[in-house]
């Protein structure tokens, strides 16, 4: 599935030819997504102005003049710019046409994402209870520490709840908490302040860098631009179950951590 670093690295190939570009219409092929594209998509968004392109946890936000497009991937969903006219293939389900000569073209052979059109997007159902975005003043490792204490769940499925941070999916949690050196299994309530300090750092930096790296390649996935992302070249424990530790050498071991897979290393991880 997508995560942040792979939306925020679509919104970034795609935002630069939408932004101040009108809306010719929007072709809908399969209304049949998690949730239906709206009846009246075509009526709401042609002739609309596309002020501003946003990402909100895995959300991407098409502003436009009168409302907004929330878009979710989904887990194999893909947002694209190809040519006006173009024929569309299989799974190939909306294009949302510009003045340009440019369309949008919303792709997802699994049809787990979403399109859906908000006046108020921000308070919608979907992003209303969303905790800090982590490459924000707004996360910190004292905010990990606070909203852990008293916590009996594992420290990983902790950092991946949508409450406490956005963004920080499977493959970027099992990262982050390599680089700080905590075990995935470890209780959140027993992980100290200084323990949560780093982490919260090395949540940071992996973010930043996967972006950097245009994301992770993981089936899938490709950005804006139809390029796949280059940072599943560098993960450490991810997808690396009985592997050797690029750390240490131990054989890292792979178990199940709220119906997730989960790959750790026993030594370099406590």
């Amino acid at each position: 599935m997508p995560e942040l670093p792979e939306v925020e690295t679509t919104r970034r190939g795609i935002a630069p030819f939408l932004e101040g570009q009108r809306v010719s219409r929007v072709i809908v092929r399969e209304r049949r997504l998690r949730w239906p594209v709206p009846e009246d998509l075509d009526i709401q968004l042609s002739g609309q102005l596309i002020e501003s392109v946003e990402r909100r946890a895995k959300y991407l936000l098409i502003n436009a003049e009168s409302g907004t497009l929330i878009s979710h991937l989904g887990m194999s969903g893909s947002l694209r710019l190809v040519e006006r006219g173009l024929p569309a293939a299989k799974h190939e389900h909306v294009d949302i046409e510009l003045e340009s000569g440019l369309a949008l073209r919303y792709t997802d052979p699994r049809r787990f994402g979403s399109l859906l059109w908000s006046n108020d997007p921000l308070n919608h159902v979907l992003l209303s209870k969303l905790g800090p975005e982590p490459l924000t003043e707004l996360f910190d490792g004292e905010r990990l520490f606070q909203q852990s204490r008293g916590r009996v769940i594992a420290v990983k499925p902790f950092i991946m709840d949508n409450a406490v941070v956005v963004g920080v999916g499977n493959i970027y949690a099992s990262e982050a908490l390599f680089a700080a050196g905590i075990d995935p299994r470890r209780e959140a309530g027993s992980v100290s302040r200084a323990r949560y300090l780093s982490l919260a750092i090395e949540i940071k930096r992996i973010l930043a860098h996967a972006i950097e790296r245009g994301g992770t390649t993981l089936r899938d996935f490709v950005g804006g631009d139809g390029l796949p992302g280059y940072f599943q070249q560098e993960l450490f424990v991810y997808g690396r179950g009985g592997e050797f530790c690029k750390h240490c050498g131990s054989t890292l071991r792979e178990i199940k951590l709220g119906q997730r897979a989960s790959v750790y290393c026993p030594r370099c991880q406590r």
